[in-house]
């Protein structure tokens, strides 16, 4: 259900010039995270809106990503699914599910950041104004 466009599209690399091709070793990382991603999909039974997905770094920087962005090795996401419900509603059903997330994290009520990785952490967070705090 995912293309590599929708993990590489950004509007910030089309307006100012980014060149986000990603690496052979990142294509093969992006391959692992739609496998995550699918998972996702069929848990929630609905379609995904990918807003970010891979940033190469200058891209990362010029979005103001962290300096250990998992974006720029491929293995993170940030996503909606309107056809599930909200992005908390979301965030619930993916920590109580099995499915091996390294994050997974409601992003200031608006999305869900989720990556994986090949030693999972099933970290669960909550971003918003106030910072970051585990997810209850």
């Amino acid at each position: 259900h995912f293309s590599l466009d929708e993990f590489t599209n950004s509007q910030t690399a089309a307006r100012q010039g980014i060149d986000n091709t990603p690496s052979p070793e990142v294509l093969r990382t992006l391959h692992k995270t739609a496998t995550g991603m699918e998972l996702v999909r069929q848990l929630l039974g609905a379609p995904i809106i990918i807003s970010s997905g891979y940033r190469s770094p200058a891209l990362n920087k010029a979005v103001g990503g962290a300096s250990s962005s998992q974006h720029m090795t491929g293995e993170a996401v940030d996503f909606t699914c309107p056809g599930y419900g909200t992005p908390a509603q979301i965030v619930q059903r993916i920590v109580s599910s099995g499915i091996e997330y390294d994050q997974c994290i409601l992003e200031f009520g608006a999305w869900v950041h989720i990556s994986f990785s090949d030693k999972p952490r099933r970290q669960a967070l909550v971003i918003d104004k106030t910072g970051a705090r585990a997810y209850a």
